[in-house]
C-alpha cells in the first residue's frame, strides 16, 4: 500500500506521518471487511463485540459498566447497542433481585447460536485479510503494535 499514492500527495511524507496514516488506512479496511461480513446478520461490529463479551461471561450477568470496560471501541453507546440486541432477541436484560438498581445483561440461546455463525464468518474474513502475512510476521507485527500501544498508554494524552 503506497500511502502517498492513496492520499494523492506528491512529496514523500515523514515516516512518522506515513506510519500513522498507514495504520489508519489498514484499520479502515479491516472495519469495512468486518462490517461487510456481519451484514447478513444485521449486526454492527460493536454489537458483535457485545455478544462476544457476554458469551465470555460464561452464563454470569454483565452490566453496562462491564461491557464498557471490555469494548474494543470505547466510543460506543453501550446502552443503545444492548437495546438493539434486545430487539433482535440476542440478549436479555433483567433487574437484579437483590439490588433493584442493578441491571443484568445476558446473551440468549439465540444470541449464542447466531454468535457462533458470526464468529465462523469473522474468522474466515480475518484469514482472508491476513492471507499474505505469515504467522511469524503476525507475531512480529503484534510485538510492534504492543510496543506502540504500551508507549502511548503510559504517556499523557497529547
Amino acid at each position: 500500500m503506497n500511502v502517498e499514492k492513496i492520499i494523492k500527495v506528491k512529496k514523500p511524507l515523514p515516516v512518522e506521518t506515513k506510519t500513522i496514516l498507514h495504520l489508519l488506512l489498514v484499520n479502515q479496511r479491516i472495519s469495512e471487511f468486518t462490517a461487510e461480513a456481519l451484514k447478513p446478520f444485521d449486526v454492527s461490529t460493536q454489537q458483535f463485540n457485545v455478544l462476544r463479551i457476554l458469551k465470555g461471561q460464561n452464563e454470569k450477568a454483565a452490566n453496562l459498566s462491564t461491557l464498557n470496560e471490555r469494548m474494543v471501541s470505547k466510543m460506543s453507546n453501550t446502552t443503545r447497542l444492548v437495546d438493539k440486541l434486545i430487539l433482535k432477541k440476542l440478549v436479555k436484560r433483567t433487574v437484579c433481585e437483590s439490588n433493584r438498581r442493578k441491571i443484568e445483561i445476558f446473551i440468549t440461546k439465540k444470541g449464542k447460536e447466531e454468535l457462533k455463525k458470526m464468529s465462523e464468518v469473522i474468522l474466515k474474513t480475518e484469514k482472508k485479510l491476513l492471507q499474505n502475512i505469515s504467522t511469524s510476521e503476525m507475531n512480529e507485527l503484534n510485538e510492534l503494535l504492543n510496543r506502540l500501544n504500551t508507549n502511548n498508554s503510559e504517556e499523557q494524552k497529547l
